[in-house]
């Protein structure tokens, strides 16, 4: 589902390299839930950054079910993220001023085809999913940390990606909303088939998951 290749970034600023990742070749399969994990600094979010086409490698290739990347155009490029990845992230996320339902179904107004009834019917399955159906004409402000993070995993999911990609998930939240959210990610793997990639700093988590690889200053250690 995914392979990177020689995979190297580097960012420059006011004549200053620095070496984020070198030399990553991985594979993930279809299917397969991978964490990644490694010191603070190390590229974990670069790495996942780069996976999930949001920056561009400096080295190296992406192949994502198939398809290579050169040349493609933003537009194409957040054609495919739209329709094939799903993004969680550790600060949630969320547009203060939606509710949630709306929140939800934010990916959905970019995709060709899929008008207002089948996109809010589509949101309240993915809310339903995550367990949050009675808090669709929330707003983030009236939500717990947990609740926020499990919208934002309905935002995620809600066009069925066949890959999630997220980046500490349960960093923001305390031992039991944390159980709770990868417990959702557990369920979305095993039933939903969906390949995820996951970095944490958790090793309890990481334990959890198919796989584990480690990062130290951009490398790859095993």
């Amino acid at each position: 589902m995914i392979i990177l290749k020689e995979l190297e970034k580097v960012y420059t600023t006011d004549e200053i390299e620095t070496q984020a990742l070198t030399r990553i070749n991985l594979e993930v399969k279809d299917g397969e839930f991978l964490s990644v994990m490694g010191p603070s600094g190390c590229g974990k979010s670069t790495l996942l950054n780069l996976i999930g086409l949001l920056d561009v490698p400096t080295g190296g290739t992406v192949d994502i079910d198939g398809n290579h990347f050169d040349g493609w155009s933003d537009k194409a490029l957040a054609a495919f993220r739209n329709e094939k990845l799903g993004f969680i992230f550790q600060s949630f996320h969320l547009i203060n001023d939606l509710p949630v339902i709306d929140n939800v179904e934010l990916p959905l107004l970019y995709r060709k085809g899929i008008s207002g009834k089948p996109r809010r019917a589509m949101a309240m399955e993915a809310l339903e999913r995550v367990g949050l159906s009675t808090r669709t004409r929330h707003y983030p402000s009236q939500l717990s940390g947990g609740q926020k993070q499990r919208v934002a995993i309905a935002r995620a999911v809600v066009g069925r990606p066949a890959i999630i990609l997220a980046d500490e998930p349960t960093g923001n939240l305390d031992s039991k909303m944390g159980e709770n959210i990868i417990a959702i990610l557990e369920k979305l793997n095993r039933e939903e088939k969906a390949t995820i990639v996951m970095v944490t700093h958790d090793e309890n988590l990481s334990k959890r998951t198919d796989r584990v690889i480690h990062l130290f200053d951009g490398m790859q250690v095993n």
